[in-house]
């Protein structure tokens, strides 16, 4: 896996973000920030797309994206149609939406975890392997379609 991976943020989320940004930077990550780039209010809309785009086209192959509640970026990310943005607020959780949902953004609540456990919660991500079989399968039946 590429040691490449995209942030965006809202204005919640902008000081955990900077305080991943610098973990990963130590872990030899190479980092693309699409914003934001102050504790300013901003609307988080204009930098998840920036970044579903980023792992829709390949730039990164994976993300993390944070706002407050994580609900809203989530919902953002996930309008794109390469992308499998996962909520996660416990290691376990992001482990397996790794393993069972290919996910490629991780979604962070930045109001309601604290930094430690949002490292935990990226290394499980970052760790996790798809496990493919039945889950690929399933991950066919994901896309969007009109009922």
């Amino acid at each position: 896996m590429s040691k490449k991976i995209g942030f965006a943020c809202d204005h919640a989320g902008y000081e955990m973000k900077e305080f991943l940004v610098g973990y990963l930077d130590a872990m030899g990550y190479e980092v693309l920030d699409f914003g934001t780039h102050s504790p300013e209010s901003v609307d988080y809309p204009d930098f998840a797309h920036q970044l579903a785009e980023a792992v829709e086209s390949g730039e990164v192959p994976l993300g993390i994206g944070l706002c407050g509640s994580g609900e809203g970026m989530a919902m953002t990310l996930n309008k794109h149609q390469g992308i499998r943005a996962a909520l996660c607020w416990e290691p376990e959780i992001a482990d397996i939406t790794r393993r069972h949902n290919d996910a490629n953004i991780l979604v962070l609540p930045a109001r309601f975890i604290e930094n430690d456990r949002a490292v935990a919660i990226v290394d499980a991500f970052l760790h996790g392997e798809f496990e493919g079989g039945r889950h690929a399968d399933r991950l066919s039946k994901m896309a969007c379609r009109n009922l």
